[in-house]
């Protein structure tokens, strides 16, 4: 249900961003969160700006908690389709029902939110560090079929290590939902652990969204 509810909050307002080539979502280092909302659903995670590597990104810790964050943005998907951040978590949640809502937590996740003239026909795509399910496995949220979860990474391997994403978000809608998106209306992160009673930790790096593909360099 928090998932739904973080997708109305969201959509009750839109503020437009600068067209470029690469629209910076966030600078943490220079604008700290500025622009950015949080929104309550059962505890609090803890959001901070923290130094890590000679740059700041934010921290999040959560203990039996689930709240999350979101910037809003309007940009046509058709041309601005690339999306890439860079996270960290601690450890995966590894309670082996993610499918399920009493497994829905995540160390760490992405949204990005797609709304429709009528709240009903709105889309989410939430990217996830899971604990146990293979990546690039897609599915729709056990709360709503209007949000998919794609599995970006997956397990303890890469715990403790910053990586870097890049997703194709054009081609990420088209497939999992069948049709072409609406313009992108916000883009969000969360670390929950609400439904499991468990505790996470991971770090969100700046987010970007460009209309060509980023260096891999």
């Amino acid at each position: 249900m928090k998932l739904f509810a973080f997708i109305a909050i969201i959509l009750f307002s839109l503020t437009a961003i600068a067209y470029a080539d690469t629209v910076a979502v966030s600078r943490f280092e220079s604008d700290g969160f500025a622009g950015w909302e949080r929104k309550t659903f059962r505890g609090e995670t803890e959001y901070s700006l923290v130094r890590e590597d000679g740059t700041t990104v934010i921290k999040a810790h959560s203990r039996a908690a689930g709240s999350g964050m979101f910037k809003k943005v309007q940009l046509d998907t058709l041309q601005y389709r690339y999306l890439r951040w860079k996270w960290k978590v601690s450890e995966p949640i590894g309670n082996g029902a993610e499918k399920t809502r009493a497994g829905d937590d995540y160390s760490a996740r992405v949204y990005v939110i797609f709304p429709g003239f009528f709240f009903w026909q709105m889309k989410a795509i939430n990217y996830v560090w899971a604990g146990r399910l293979p990546r690039e496995e897609s599915f729709p949220n056990p709360y709503t079929r209007n949000a998919m979860m794609v599995v970006v990474e997956s397990g303890a391997e890469k715990a403790g290590t910053w990586v870097t994403e890049q997703r194709d978000i054009l081609a990420d809608y088209r497939r999992l939902f069948g049709s072409e998106p609406r313009r992108l209306g916000a883009i969000a992160i969360m670390t929950d652990t609400d439904n499991t009673g468990s505790e996470a930790t991971a770090w969100y790096g700046d987010i970007a969204i460009s209309s060509l593909p980023f260096s891999t360099k």
